[in-house]
């Protein structure tokens, strides 16, 4: 074991040798923050590194493994939260710097359940302020660094931003972002990583600062799509302290991860959406479904009663409508300390009227009985995940979003898996989208396993960061 990089072991493995007490969950919580503490400098992924917490109970959960006590398989596994997941007696500032001193009095129910399985809390990662924004760019608290290129600052992806970057860069095994508009699903694609979107009421968002309460999701981000169901697995669950949650059947992703594709009927996009990608993403795209077909999948046609860029200008008018409710006081603030990309997105939620917004409602419900005809059969509809590579900071349009094969899965309450499918010629990673109906989490994440299981892209690591 002493010759192994502990940072680059999958967690499927970790708890394998966590368990069997081959490794101890002080060795690897040792490995992770020593990394955190000689490249984070550079890389900007984490708030706060909770060292003292997670070496204490880093100790704690050795004892209770050594003496049989263990609570289970991801019992002494290190693990970070978005700076969006409160946690009693932590600051938690929503990634703005109106909000630094806000210390939480409350500890998210995503978080207690984490914890209540032994998995030790490395720190905070940083997010877009209040997580309106897909670049994950953030102007006053910083912008973490793209792993992939250490020479130029490129988009890491937003807003779970730090998270992606996180992983990524081994500073830590999984983490934990959300999704709004694509806001798990971007950085997994730029970083070179997988993350799930999951349906609405999958996973409870007590605790967790919201943006727009009608689309928020919080969901798990990792190297694998392995890794990432054991996360799903472990943060999914009915809370009575969230409604959303209530009546969802417990569904376990592992029984039928393995099963393969041969059978599975999957939709490649509508001609009509090509458009938006570049040639490399398009190239990697048609590859994966090439790759998926050889598999065993049928790959079918579908024809959508509407374009995605439709879709996500419903989806957005909701965003702007439900986030300038909630910090509307800040936002009017011209003192206010704001990030001046955030604060114009966020107000334009001024503007929209009670008809506008219960319109969006409205035909939130239409569109997704549409869709729900027009996948009649069909068991994923597949896209890429964004429309370019990771983009240098300078090139980058705040005006704009990166979210064009993103939204309409947030809208639809569509569960959706990012993960990688190639590497372009400008050495940067590309990333495939699976999407399916509602809490069918367990096909996406079947798709995806096969997918992964037949190529190495997943395996592909940024270059390594010098250490000074």
């Amino acid at each position: 074991m002493s010759q192994l990089d502990l940072t680059q072991v999958p967690v499927h493995q970790l708890s394998q040798l966590l368990q069997s007490r081959k490794l101890s969950p002080v060795e690897v919580t040792d490995a992770y923050l020593t990394k955190i503490d000689q490249q984070d400098s550079k890389l900007h992924a984490f708030v706060e590194v909770y060292a003292d917490d997670a070496r204490l109970a880093a100790r704690g959960a050795e004892a209770a493994i050594q003496s049989g006590h263990s609570v289970g398989p991801l019992h002494g596994v290190p693990i970070a939260l978005k700076d969006l997941i409160e946690i009693e007696g932590k600051i938690v500032t929503g990634g703005s710097e109106a909000m630094t001193s806000n210390r939480a009095t409350r500890t998210a129910t995503l978080a207690k359940k984490l914890m209540a399985q032994g998995m030790i809390v490395l720190g905070k990662t940083h997010t877009v302020e209040f997580a309106m924004g897909g670049w994950g760019t953030n102007s006053l608290r910083g912008t973490p660094w793209n792993p992939w290129d250490l020479q130029r600052a490129r988009t890491p992806g937003g807003s779970s931003s730090g998270s992606g970057v996180a992983v990524a860069a081994g500073l830590v095994p999984w983490a934990v972002g959300t999704d709004t508009g694509g806001s798990v699903r971007l950085p997994a694609s730029w970083c070179g990583i997988t993350g799930l979107k999951t349906s609405i009421g999958r996973i409870s968002t007590y605790g967790v600062l919201p943006l727009s309460p009608s689309l928020d999701t919080p969901g798990p981000m990792a190297r694998s799509v392995e890794d990432v169901a054991l996360l799903y697995e472990a943060m999914q669950g009915n809370d009575p302290l969230d409604p959303l949650t209530n009546g969802l059947p417990y569904t376990d992703p592992m029984t039928i991860m393995q099963r393969g594709v041969r059978g599975v009927r999957i939709a490649r996009m509508p001609e009509t959406e090509r458009q938006y990608a570049s040639a490399d993403v398009l190239a990697a795209y048609d590859r994966s479904l090439s790759e998926l077909e050889m598999l065993g999948a049928e790959i079918v046609e579908i024809k959508l009663p509407f374009l995605f860029a439709d879709v996500a200008a419903f989806n957005l008018r909701i965003m702007a409508a439900e986030s300038y409710a909630l910090y509307h006081k800040l936002i009017d603030d011209e003192k206010a300390p704001l990030d001046p990309h955030v604060r114009p997105r966020i107000a334009s939620g001024r503007t929209v009227t009670a008809q506008a917004y219960i319109e969006a409602l409205r035909m939130r419900d239409v569109m997704k009985a549409q869709f729900s005809v027009a996948l009649e059969g069909i068991d994923a509809l597949l896209t890429p995940t964004t429309m370019t590579t990771a983009l240098p900071l300078e090139d980058v349009d705040q005006s704009k979003a990166p979210a064009h094969y993103t939204r309409f899965a947030n809208y639809l309450n569509l569960c959706a898996l990012a993960l990688p499918n190639g590497i372009a010629p400008d050495g940067l990673p590309t990333s495939l989208q699976i999407v399916c109906r509602a809490n069918d989490e367990s096909m996406a994440l079947r798709i995806g396993w096969a997918y992964q299981n037949s190529n190495d892209w997943h395996l592909r690591r940024p270059s390594a960061i010098e250490v000074a």
